[in-house]
C-alpha cells in the first residue's frame, strides 16, 4: 500500500496555485520524439509504452554502467549475478527473450542464453546520446528475440560545423565511487566542419570489491555476508577469513571502453556514417558462484568470465531527399565480433576448466519510410549471418600441463542465418484516430557440427534446423485533444532457436547436466495492451498500462534421456541428464502506473510503479521463473539554472519463496529460506556549474545503508555509496 501514496500526493496537491498557462503549456503535449518504436525519429503519438532517457538525464543521473542507467527508470528490473553483470528483465522475459539494439544493429547473437546476460554492460553510457525501452512483444520491426521487449541505445553523432572552419569540442569527467570502488575516467573530442566530422570517445572503468548494506532486517542478521574466500598460496587453496564479512570479495573488475565515428554529409539529404566500437573487460568473477557451498565449505576457488570483448563495425547510409519510394531511407551494414570465455575450478582441484567461444556476426538493414496521403507506410528488410566457434581445455594448475575438455558449444562449429521481411501502415482514420498494423516474415536456419564426441557420444553428428514465423501487430490510438491519448495494442513475438538452445552442453548445478536437443521450435508471445494518458489541468499527467501476454512453445529445460540414459557421468559425477524443449505454455499479465507533477517551474514530482504475473498453464499454476516483484521508483526534481538537486526512492515489494519457480532462473539458493525481502532506497544526488566549462556533481545513493538484493540477484546491492564526478566540456 506504501508504493501507492505518491499517487495519491499527487492528486492531493493538484488543486495547488498554478502557474501561468505560457509556463506550462510546452509540458502539455502528449507527443514526443522516438527513435525505438518505428526505427526513424519521428514526432508524433505511438501506442507502444516505453521509456526515453536523454542525453541530459543520463550525465544527470551519472550511471555506473547501462545496467544501472536502466534501472534508475524505476521501470527496468534488473538481475545481478556478479559485480560486473546486470541483466535486464522486461515484462517478465529476460537474455534471450529481450532485444538490445545499438546504433540500428542489433546485439543479440547465437549463443544469447535464457538465463542471465550482461551484455549490456558492454554499452558506454558516456557515449548515449539517448536510450530507450520498447515495452511488449516488438518482432513487427525488429524479428526475432523481442518477446518482452526492445532496448534500444543511439550513441552521440559528430557536431558538424555548418561552416569551413573546424568546430573543436572536448569534454572529460572523472567519477569515484565508495562502496563500489569505481575509478572512471573518460574523454572525448568531436570536431566538424560544415560537411565532415569526427568523434572519439575513451572510458576506463576500476571497479572495486563492492561493500554491502549494513544494516539487516533481525530475521536474517548475516544475509549476504561473506565470511569466508579463497587465496592461493604455494599451489594451495587456502580458505581466508573475511575481516570485513560486508565486503564482497570476488565482485571486482575493469572495463575499457573505445568509440569512433566518422560523419560525411556532402549534400542536404544525404549522410554517411563510419561507427567502431570496441569494449573488453579483465577477468569478471562470477561471484554468487564464488559463494557456492558443498559438503560445509566453498565449492569452487576460481570461477570467473575471461575477458569480454566486443568489437562493432558499421556503416549507415541516411537518405531524406523524398522518392517514389521513400521518403526517408537507411541501410546499416555491421559487423561484430564477440569473444566470451568461462575458467573455473573446484576447491582442492589441480584441474582448471576453460571455455572459449568467438562469435561473428555479419548483419544489414534496409528501412524505408513513405508517405502516401494518409498514410504513413514503413518497410524493410534484415539478414543476419553468425559464425560460432568454440574452444575448451583443461589446465593443470600446478604444472600448466594443457589436456582435452567439452566445448560449450558444437567444435565442428555452427551457423545461425536470419532473414526478415516486414512492412507496416499508420492510417490517419481522422484527426483524433489512428489505425496502425503491419505482418513480418521471418526465416532462420542453424547448423551445427558435433567433430569430436569423446566426451558425450551424442546419437547425431549435426544438427540443421530452418524455423518460419508470420509475425504483426494492430493497434488503434485515440487523441481527441493533446490532453489525452488512449492506445489500444495488439502485438505477436517470437524467438527462433538459436545456437545455445539447441546445442549447449554445461552443468547448470552439481549433479545436473544440461544436453543438445535438435527437436526444439520457435517460442511464441500474444500480446494485447490498454494504455491511457492524461493531463489534469496543467501540471499534473498521468499514465497507466495494462497487458495480457500469452506465451507458448516455451523453451524450458526439463528432464531428457541421452542414448537412453537418464544419468551420465560428468566431471567426476553422476549428473541427470536435462535438456531445452518445447514443453510450456504460461500467462503473464501486469501493469504500470506512472505520475508527473509539476509543483514550479524548478521543481517536480515523479512516481512510477510496475507488477507483474506470471503463471505456467498447469494443474498446479507453477509461478513462471523470471517475474519481478512489485518495484518501482519516486523522486523529486529541483532544476534551476546552474543548479540541479533530486531525492529519489528505489522500491521492491516482497518476493515470497512461494512464489518463486521450483526449477528456473529465479535462483532460490540466493534468497532467504522466505524469499527476497521488500526494500526501499532513499539517495539524494546534486550537481553544480561551478564555470563556464566545469560541473561537478555529488550523490548519496542508499543513505540509510540498507543491505538488500534484486530478486533472483547472487551479490548484494552495494551499501551507502559516495559518487563525486568532476565533468569539464568545451
Amino acid at each position: 500500500m506504501r508504493y501507492f501514496l505518491p499517487f495519491f500526493f499527487s492528486l492531493a496537491v493538484l488543486n495547488a496555485p498554478a502557474q501561468t498557462a505560457d509556463s506550462t503549456r510546452r509540458s502539455i503535449d502528449l507527443d514526443e520524439v522516438r527513435v525505438v518504436a518505428q526505427k526513424f525519429q519521428t514526432k508524433g503519438p505511438v501506442p507502444f509504452q516505453t521509456e526515453t532517457i536523454t542525453g541530459s538525464q543520463i550525465a544527470q543521473r551519472n550511471p555506473m554502467n547501462s545496467a544501472d542507467l536502466l534501472q534508475q527508470t524505476g521501470n527496468v528490473f534488473v538481475q545481478k549475478s556478479q559485480g560486473g553483470g546486470g541483466s535486464p528483465v522486461l515484462r517478465g522475459f529476460e537474455a534471450s527473450r529481450v532485444l538490445i539494439v545499438v546504433d540500428g544493429v542489433r546485439m543479440n547473437n547465437a549463443i544469447y542464453r535464457a538465463g542471465h546476460l550482461q551484455n549490456v554492460l558492454r554499452i558506454d553510457p558516456s557515449m548515449l546520446e539517448r536510450a530507450e525501452v520498447l515495452f511488449g512483444p516488438s518482432s513487427l520491426i525488429y524479428g526475432s528475440d523481442a518477446l518482452g521487449g526492445v532496448m534500444y541505445f543511439q550513441s552521440r553523432n559528430p557536431e558538424l560545423s555548418g561552416a569551413k572552419n573546424w568546430l573543436v569540442k572536448p569534454s572529460a569527467y572523472i567519477r569515484y565511487g565508495s562502496a563500489t570502488g569505481e575509478r572512471t575516467a573518460h574523454a572525448d573530442v568531436s570536431l566538424g566542419n560544415r560537411r565532415l566530422g569526427f568523434l572519439t570517445s575513451v572510458t576506463y572503468g576500476s571497479f572495486g570489491d563492492i561493500v554491502q548494506g549494513n544494516r539487516r532486517r533481525d530475521a536474517y542478521p548475516d544475509f549476504g555476508k561473506r565470511f569466508m574466500y579463497v587465496e592461493r598460496h604455494n599451489n594451495e587453496d587456502v580458505p581466508v577469513k573475511n575481516a570485513n564479512p560486508n565486503k564482497q570479495i570476488g565482485s571486482a573488475y575493469q572495463q575499457l571502453d573505445i568509440l569512433q565515428k566518422v560523419l560525411f554529409k556532402p549534400s542536404e539529404g544525404v549522410q554517411h556514417t563510419l561507427n567502431v566500437q570496441y569494449s573488453t573487460t579483465g577477468d569478471v568473477p562470477r561471484y554468487d558462484r564464488l559463494t557456492e557451498m558443498a559438503s560445509g565449505r566453498l565449492r569452487f576457488a576460481e570461477w570467473y568470465y575471461g575477458p569480454e570483448k566486443r568489437l562493432l563495425t558499421s556503416y549507415n547510409l541516411t537518405l531524406s531527399r523524398p522518392t517514389r519510394l521513400y521518403d526517408r531511407a537507411m541501410l546499416t551494414a555491421a559487423f561484430q565480433h564477440i569473444e566470451e570465455s568461462r575458467i573455473s575450478r573446484r576447491l582442492g582441484a589441480a584441474a582448471r576448466n576453460e571455455q572459449l567461444e568467438r562469435v561473428g556476426v555479419w548483419s544489414v538493414n534496409a528501412d524505408l519510410q513513405k508517405q502516401a496521403g494518409r498514410h504513413l507506410i514503413q518497410y524493410g528488410l534484415e539478414l543476419t549471418h553468425n559464425g560460432v566457434h568454440s574452444n575448451a581445455q583443461t589446465v593443470n594448475a600446478l604444472t600448466g600441463a594443457p589436456g582435452p575438455f567439452n566445448t560449450r558449444y558444437p567444435d565442428g562449429g555452427s551457423t545461425l542465418q536470419t532473414l526478415g521481411l516486414y512492412v507496416s501502415d499508420a492510417v490517419s482514420l481522422s484527426k483524433a484516430l489512428t489505425l496502425n498494423g503491419g505482418i513480418r516474415y521471418g526465416w532462420s536456419q542453424l547448423e551445427a557440427q558435433f567433430t569430436d564426441k569423446t566426451f558425450f557420444p551424442f546419437p547425431f553428428n549435426s544438427i540443421r534446423q530452418r524455423p518460419a514465423a508470420l509475425t504483426g501487430n494492430l493497434s488503434l490510438l485515440y487523441r481527441p485533444t493533446d490532453r489525452t491519448r488512449v492506445s489500444l495494442l495488439g502485438s505477436t513475438g517470437f524467438r527462433a532457436p538459436n545456437v545455445d538452445d539447441l546445442t549447449k552442453v554445461f552443468d547448470s548445478r552439481a549433479g545436473v547436466l544440461v544436453v543438445p536437443n535438435p527437436g526444439i521450435k520457435p517460442e511464441y508471445t500474444y500480446n494485447g495492451e490498454l494504455s491511457v494518458s492524461q493531463w489534469l489541468g496543467n501540471r499534473l499527467r498521468l499514465d497507466a498500462t495494462y497487458y495480457y501476454t500469452l506465451f507458448t512453445n516455451a523453451i524450458v529445460v526439463d528432464a531428457f534421456s541421452l542414448n537412453g540414459q537418464t544419468s551420465v557421468l560428468y566431471g567426476g559425477q553422476m549428473s541427470s541428464v536435462l535438456a531445452a524443449q518445447n514443453k510450456r505454455q504460461a500467462v503473464i499479465q501486469g501493469w504500470n502506473v506512472a505520475a508527473q507533477l509539476r509543483l514550479t517551474n524548478q521543481l517536480t514530482l515523479s512516481s512510477t510503479l510496475n507488477g507483474t504475473q506470471g503463471r505456467i498453464k498447469d494443474a498446479k499454476k507453477t509461478p513462471l521463473d523470471h517475474i519481478p516483484p512489485t518495484f518501482g521508483r519516486t523522486a523529486l526534481t529541483y532544476q534551476n539554472g546552474r543548479v540541479q538537486a533530486e531525492v529519489w526512492a528505489l522500491y521492491n515489494g516482497w518476493k515470497r519463496i512461494a512464489d518463486y519457480n521450483p526449477e528456473g532462473e529465479d535462483n532460490a539458493q540466493y534468497a532467504t529460506p522466505d524469499g527476497m525481502p521488500a526494500w526501499t532506497t532513499l539517495n539524494v544526488r546534486g550537481s553544480f556549474k561551478a564555470g563556464p566549462y566545469l560541473t561537478v556533481q555529488a550523490a548519496l545513493e542508499n543513505i540509510l545503508d540498507r543491505n538488500y538484493r534484486y530478486f533472483a540477484s547472487g551479490i548484494s546491492a552495494p551499501g551507502r555509496n559516495l559518487t563525486l564526478t568532476v565533468r569539464s566540456a568545451f
